[in-house]
């Protein structure tokens, strides 16, 4: 209510800024989104910044410029599966603001991509999205009585929504004048966690009937995409969002994991460890809607030429 009555005035970058968010709790499947328009419009030719708080991690300093070969319990587990996944400039802090600067200033970023936020108001931004999965609104309660860090309202005032849902459906009011997009996340190869060289079939990985690890928002999405591309699982284990692992947590003989958990135990895993990488697929008018509203915000983005 202080940014909205200019009480409290919020950071303007300067260069676009697009917040991923949601308005409930736990991972509703941002990362893919943020990863799609990270790629989109660097093969514009712009030099991408990737924004984050950091959740998990416990970095000395901020902002702090996040690297691939940085360690998950230092920069998060998210931030380090972008910077390994990405190819942009991706950076922590806590204080968005003050890593939005340091994005513009010493990484000279032409645009930022915030992962999460929605609710970072003193960050000025250009476009919002927010991410939704199958648990929608829950109770539609507000916390702690219920999962909303903001009410239902907050979905009529974003520029779209995008539905991270098996069944492909856009579900909410055409009412809420926000456009809606399904996203299908497309399973890559299976991949060593330790020798990223290494690669299996789904047929191979079946074969070996592996155990199903995930610390992510829905576990429970992860194992049935695995049972939908024919993986026969000895067990599935689910953890919490952002876990942090411990060896004693990794099962004997062959292991599949998202690529989230992979960033966060690729340092002591044994050598039958494996990852699923997704891609996130979305309907062009996505990105059409983000570069039309960037637009209407002052900011034409257009290819720029390589070289």
């Amino acid at each position: 209510m202080l940014f909205t009555l200019g009480i409290k005035r919020a950071y303007q970058a300067g260069v676009p800024v697009i917040v991923v968010g949601n308005i409930s709790v736990g991972g509703n499947g941002k990362t893919p989104v943020v990863l799609a328009l990270s790629d989109y419009y660097q093969a514009k030719g712009l030099r991408v910044g990737i924004l984050s708080r950091g959740y998990g991690g416990n970095s000395s300093y901020y902002p702090r410029q996040v690297l691939p070969d940085d360690i998950a319990n230092e920069v998060g587990d998210e931030p380090r599966l972008l910077a390994i996944r990405s190819g942009a400039m991706v950076v922590i802090d806590p204080v968005r603001a003050r890593g939005a600067e340091y994005l513009v200033t010493m990484c000279q970023c032409d645009i930022i991509i915030c992962d999460d936020g929605l609710q970072h108001y003193a960050l000025a931004r250009d476009a919002e999205v927010v991410v939704m999965d199958e648990r929608m609104l829950g109770s539609g309660l507000l916390m702690p009585m219920g999962p909303l860090r903001e009410g239902k309202w907050r979905l009529g005032r974003v520029n779209a929504i995008v539905h991270n849902r098996s069944d492909g459906k856009t579900p909410l009011p055409e009412s809420l004048n926000s456009a809606q997009f399904a996203m299908t996340l497309t399973p890559g190869h299976v991949t060593n966690v330790s020798d990223t060289a290494q690669q299996l079939t789904v047929a191979e990985l079946s074969a070996r009937s592996p155990h199903a690890i995930a610390g992510i928002g829905s576990p429970e999405r992860f194992f049935k995409q695995l049972t939908s591309m024919g993986v026969t699982l000895q067990s599935a284990n689910a953890f919490p969002d952002h876990y942090a692992y411990e060896p004693n947590d990794i099962p004997k003989n062959t292991v599949i994991m998202t690529e989230k958990d992979a960033v966060k135990v690729q340092g002591f895993c044994h050598q039958d460890c494996w990852f699923l990488p997704v891609t996130a697929t979305i309907d062009q008018r996505f990105f059409d809607i983000i570069d039309t509203t960037l637009s209407k915000c002052g900011y034409e983005i257009k290819a720029k030429e390589k070289g």
